[in-house]
């Protein structure tokens, strides 16, 4: 093992809680990804990172980490006409014959509440999305699998990003639980943060449903930027320096 690189890697490691193997790659262009995958093996075993799909986190990060969201029951209450005002603009985008991805969280339950019975196909990762979608008989729910978090009601973990390799997402209605502009939309859980990485990357178009109230709130881990959204949907009119950034990267604001 080189030493040398592996100290240049937990530096990286120091500065940003985590790091992408692609990034690695580009630091270490003679390196083939095999020996990176070798290097982040060794780092997990001596007890400096845990490794992820496609990277790695600081162990350091995740034992400063706060913790889950709140209890579900507790946040759904929360903002709960913003929630519904977002959910009712986004049903507009909701389309028949295409396939869809629902991700947890209390913002997508009120658009699965307010969605009407037509002939959908969506794949969610939230447990009561797909009790609250099977009320609808024409609409057709697949769910991911894996561990249930009982914080948030969603369900994530290797199997369930492998799932999502299997798949084609052609609308993504994504949730988060904080964005900033340094760290973009960010949640709490390190497995539901890979889950949702994976379909983001997965998706022909992302749409973000998310109130104003998390803005500039961050959690410990980022799934995506507003550079990897197509829309995003709020209750309100978002500040002026998101709105720049927004149009800077063509992202629809609704």
């Amino acid at each position: 093992m080189n030493t040398n690189r592996q100290e240049q890697i937990l530096k990286v490691l120091e500065q940003k809680g985590e790091v992408q193997l692609q990034k690695l790659a580009e630091m270490f262009p003679d390196v083939s990804t095999m020996t990176l995958r070798r290097d982040l093996i060794s780092l997990e075993k001596s007890g400096y990172l845990v490794r992820t799909y496609g990277g790695a986190v600081s162990t350091k990060r995740i034992l400063e980490q706060p913790g889950e969201e709140d209890e579900y029951s507790r946040r759904a209450l929360e903002n709960v006409e913003a929630k519904l005002k977002i959910a009712r603009k986004a049903v507009s985008l909701v389309e028949v014959g295409r396939s869809m991805y629902f991700d947890a969280g209390s913002t997508i339950m009120c658009l699965a509440g307010e969605l009407p019975n037509e002939s959908y196909s969506i794949v969610t990762s939230g447990a009561n999305i797909a009790l609250e979608l099977i009320k609808k008989p024409s609409v057709s729910v697949v769910t991911v699998g894996g561990l249930v978090n009982r914080n948030t009601l969603s369900m994530s973990g290797p199997n369930a990003v492998s799932f999502i390799d299997t798949i084609n997402i052609d609308l993504a209605f994504m949730s988060a639980s904080g964005f900033s502009l340094d760290s973009g939309f960010t949640v709490a859980n390190l497995y539901e943060c890979e889950l949702k990485r994976k379909v983001v990357e997965r998706a022909r178009k992302v749409i973000i449903l998310m109130d104003s109230g998390k803005i500039n709130k961050n959690l410990a881990f980022t799934y995506c930027t507003l550079e990897d959204v197509d829309a995003w949907v709020c209750e309100k009119e978002l500040p002026e320096e998101i709105m720049e950034q927004a149009r800077m990267y063509n992202v629809e604001v609704i």
